[in-house]
């Protein structure tokens, strides 16, 4: 897809809808590689150069996404990459598997969770 104002509105708009919906603060969101690279490397570090590879990365320690808008091919992919991305800073102590993309398609059909809480 190609990036332009109103898709990057788009964007925005639909993470911050999923991101009151996850109960989760609102990342800041990259779009393109070159705004990866000009973040500072201690809040990119790890998946710096090669975040070009994925439709998206989570950077949770900075409450940072990066959704790679030029790689995705549809509309469909988009969402489910903002949804898939948003669901890893949700729910932060799951990796990829079963039960992530359980959660991953309950966020996509309008499922809402309770912020998230440490076990004691």
């Amino acid at each position: 897809m190609k990036i332009d104002p109103d898709l990057r509105l788009a964007i925005l708009e639909k993470v911050g809808i999923y991101s009151s919906r996850f109960s989760i603060p609102e990342p800041h969101i990259l779009m393109t590689t070159k705004e990866v690279l000009e973040m500072p490397k201690d809040m990119t570090e790890g998946r710096r150069t090669s975040a070009y590879k994925y439709y998206g990365v989570s950077y949770l320690q900075h409450n940072l996404v990066f959704i790679n808008v030029r790689k995705i091919p549809d509309e469909k992919t988009l969402e489910n990459t903002i949804v898939h991305e948003l669901i890893h800073m949700r729910f932060p102590y799951l990796s990829h598997g079963r039960r992530f993309n359980k959660l991953v398609r309950q966020g996509l059909r309008g499922k809402k969770f309770a912020p998230y809480k440490k076990r004691s």
